[in-house]
C-alpha cells in the first residue's frame, strides 16, 4: 500500500525506463511489498504504510539505488521526510527535511547535523 500519487512521465531517449519489480522492505521478520519500482521518481520519495502502521520513506537516487528509512522528523514528530529533498555530502546520500532542513543519512539514519539524532533505516530489496 503507498501514500503517493504519481503522473507517468513522457519517456525520452535521456531517460530510461526505472528496472520492474516490487520494493520490499526489511519489517516484522520479514519482507513487506510496499510499491512497484516504477512508482519512484529519481529525487523524489514516497511515503508508504507498512503492515504495523508504522510509515517509511523509500527513495531512488540518479543510479537507481533505492533506500528507505522512517518517514518521521524526529525533530517535529511530523511523518514528512518522504518529502524531503535528496542531495550527497562527503559522498553519503541523505535527505533533507522539508520542514527544518536537518539532514539525514539514507545509509545509517544518522543526522548529520546532530549526532544525537536518526531515524530508522529498512533494509530494501527489489524483485
Amino acid at each position: 500500500m503507498t501514500t503517493a500519487t504519481t503522473t507517468p512521465a513522457r519517456e525520452t531517449a535521456s531517460t530510461a525506463a526505472p528496472a520492474p519489480g516490487t520494493v520490499r522492505l526489511a519489517h516484522g521478520g520479514g519482507w513487506a511489498a510496499v510499491c512497484d519500482r516504477a512508482l519512484l521518481t529519481p529525487g523524489r520519495g514516497v511515503a508508504v504504510l507498512l503492515p504495523d502502521g508504522d510509515q517509511a520513506a523509500v527513495f531512488t537516487d540518479r543510479a537507481g539505488r533505492v533506500y528507505a528509512i522512517g518517514n518521521r522528523d524526529p525533530f517535529t514528530g511530523a511523518y514528512v521526510l518522504a518529502r524531503g529533498l535528496l542531495g550527497s555530502a562527503g559522498g553519503r546520500p541523505f535527505v533533507a527535511s522539508p520542514l527544518l532542513k536537518q539532514r539525514f543519512d539514507l545509509t545509517t539514519g544518522a543526522c548529520l547535523d546532530d549526532e544525537e539524532a536518526s531515524v530508522p533505516v529498512f533494509g530494501v530489496r527489489v524483485d
